[in-house]
């Protein structure tokens, strides 16, 4: 218990010979250094699961989340220990500021892996039905770029109602004929019954009619066979186009994707938005409990130790300062008075040997 305190208090950044003198603060500091322990621990977690997302690597994931939660760790520690507790809550917040800027930087992008893995069912569906759209505008810009097999099936539909036509009346011929070889009574037979004049006259009209037909029916089939190879072929490039176009779609399913798919939710169903929201408010709470901890503890013995050391040490850096400044400033007055000593003695023989000339 002894040795994870030391190291709760070490994660909250204090002095420990300090803090063993206030035996009351103890547990606080534990408190915060175990703020700032999990707080790191929550963020490498958050982060990996955010880098698996992107990677797909079980050993980079690892190996990225314990860098992150290592800094995550070693800067609110930095921010923690440096915090003093001067009774200036607006300084305190001052330098807690940059920390907490990015403690709602960091939640608002890691709160987004968070996201897409709670509302996984919603964003597939959401993103298969935005595939399927997709497909369909595809499937209409494709028509809107083969303008040339619907022109060849208005060929083919033609020539198949010229076939019918043929056929039409070269059935409309032979009812005319068996009508005169039975006797049926109608506007365009005798009422007869055998093979008399008239009969002959209508079998003649149905043996040009069927040889019509049929010239006809071999023509158009002929002109059909080669419409429909080009037809073929203009749908085989058209399948490929859009199988590649719906190989492509059916991989959109990146991050990207399925972020466009939760914005797109989060917009249509007012729950999810909120639930988005709360998401984002406890990583914003989460990145920033240390400093909030640390901020909202009031000042105790420890701080005013603290204090009291810092300033003592200040102030005998200073002296030290001063002394050294005084010993420097007096060494040079000394070389200044022998410099001075030696130039006056120089001087005086040269001027004796002035006054003897």
């Amino acid at each position: 218990m002894n040795k994870l305190s030391h190291f709760l208090w070490f994660c909250a950044g204090t002095y420990r010979p300090l803090l063993k003198r206030c035996p009351t603060e103890a547990n606080k500091y534990v408190g915060i250094g175990g703020t700032v322990l999990f707080t790191a621990i929550f963020a490498g977690l958050a982060a990996g699961y955010a880098l698996h997302t992107v990677f797909d690597d079980l050993v980079v994931t690892i190996l990225l989340a314990l860098v992150w939660a290592t800094a995550i760790f070693n800067l609110d520690r930095y921010i923690v220990g440096t915090m003093r507790k001067n009774g200036k809550p607006w300084t305190e917040f001052k330098l807690a500021a940059p920390r907490l800027v990015l403690a709602i930087v960091l939640a608002l992008v890691i709160a987004k892996p968070l996201e897409l893995r709670i509302f996984e069912k919603e964003i597939n569906q959401q993103l298969a039905t935005q595939k399927l759209e997709l497909v369909k505008q595809t499937k209409s810009a494709l028509e809107a770029n083969y303008p040339e097999i619907a022109a060849l099936d208005l060929q083919i539909g033609a020539l198949q109602e010229e076939i019918a036509a043929s056929r039409q009346f070269r059935n409309e011929k032979q009812g005319e004929y068996d009508a005169e070889r039975f006797g049926v009574k109608t506007p365009g037979t005798s009422g007869r019954a055998g093979i008399g004049v008239n009969a002959r006259k209508k079998e003649e009209q149905l043996d040009q009619a069927q040889k019509a037909y049929e010239e006809t029916e071999r023509l158009n089939r002929m002109k059909i066979d080669q419409l429909e190879v080009e037809k073929t072929r203009l749908n085989q490039l058209k399948e490929a186009a859009l199988l590649d176009q719906e190989s492509t779609i059916s991989e959109m399913d990146g991050i990207a994707a399925r972020l466009q798919a939760l914005a797109d939710l989060s917009q249509a169903q007012s729950a999810i938005s909120l639930a988005n929201s709360f998401i984002i408010l406890l990583f914003i709470l989460l990145e920033t409990a240390p400093i909030l901890v640390k901020w909202m503890t009031p000042r105790g013995p420890y701080d005013t130790l603290l204090a009291f050391r810092e300033n003592a040490l200040m102030l005998h850096t200073e002296e030290q300062w001063y002394q050294t400044q005084a010993k420097t400033t007096a060494s040079r007055e000394i070389c200044d008075f022998q410099l001075a000593n030696r130039t006056t003695r120089l001087k005086t023989p040269e001027t004796s040997s002035s006054d003897l000339i």
